[in-house]
């Protein structure tokens, strides 16, 4: 088993995505995984080999703007989460993909869930983990501070601040090789500190919250919360407040993991995904 590296270009934006390939003869539909600030589709590689190995395929794009993906200029690319929803949809539409399971993960992240909700007969499950689900989630100063005019262009350019915030966001420390995937993109052009600083800047996340906090209410398909009780910017209260509201949803604590789930502790990740994905199949 091997996760596969690809790039796909759809109109002007060229995406860079892993794949794993699933068991055609199940008739499972793919699961798309998206990822949050500011990491890539290579933090969801250990869930995607265990996807894999249920039979299921996988796809973990990098967003517009992060990892290997294209990183247009503002101006021909607006970086807000109406720009990402109708990029996502154009990327999989070119990908073939009309049915999938969703997993999502931290800000920016959350532009799938807006996407579920615009595109509903799209989403077969729904996986949502430590991403802002009500108004009341606040994007924490850490990433605040990368969005500040003046500052906030400099603090882009810094490939360290990958590190303060994937390791920020529950206290882990991330392997220097993986941290190497990460910094990649800082280290070749300052074309990516730019993409950051425009996605920050962009995220409307009152907006955002509010369409997902009012859209999931109802939500009819099955959704499962699940929650690293180590996040230090994302409370348990919003998943259980966001789980309350929605009818369809269940909530499952992820015990010593942080922000990054799949950064963090992916063995958890799978334990807590796998039976709710494999429901739909037995």
């Amino acid at each position: 088993m091997a996760v596969q590296e690809k790039t796909l270009t759809c109109g002007q934006l060229e995406w860079f995505y892993r794949a794993v390939e699933g068991d055609t003869a199940s008739n499972r539909v793919p699961v798309v995984l998206l990822h949050g600030l500011p990491a890539a589709g290579y933090s969801w590689r250990g869930v995607m080999l265990a996807l894999e190995e249920w039979g299921f395929g996988a796809i973990a794009p990098d967003w517009i703007g992060f990892g290997s993906s294209a990183k247009p200029d503002r101006r021909t690319f607006a970086y807000t989460p109406d720009a990402y929803a109708t990029a996502l949809e154009t990327f999989l539409t070119t990908l073939g993909i009309d049915r999938c399971s969703l997993i999502v993960q931290g800000f920016i992240g959350s532009v799938g869930l807006q996407y579920a909700l615009r595109h509903p007969d799209q989403i077969e499950r729904l996986v949502i983990l430590n991403a802002p689900v009500t108004s009341r989630a606040k994007l924490p100063w850490k990433m605040q501070q990368l969005g500040l005019p003046l500052a906030g262009e400099m603090f882009t350019q810094d490939p360290l601040l990958v590190d303060r915030t994937l390791e920020g966001g529950g206290g882990y420390v991330v392997k220097d090789e993986d941290l190497d995937v990460y910094r990649r993109p800082f280290l070749k052009s300052s074309d990516a500190g730019r993409a950051l600083f425009a996605a920050v800047q962009n995220l409307r996340l009152p907006q955002a919250t509010a369409e997902i906090e009012q859209g999931f209410q109802a939500w009819t398909k099955p959704v499962l919360v699940g929650w690293g009780m180590r996040d230090r910017w994302l409370p348990f209260s919003l998943a259980e407040a966001f789980v309350q509201a929605t009818p369809e949803a269940e909530l499952i604590q992820l015990p010593d993991v942080g922000h990054y789930p799949q950064i963090d502790w992916f063995d958890k990740v799978n334990e807590a995904i796998l039976p709710f994905l494999l429901r739909t199949v037995i």
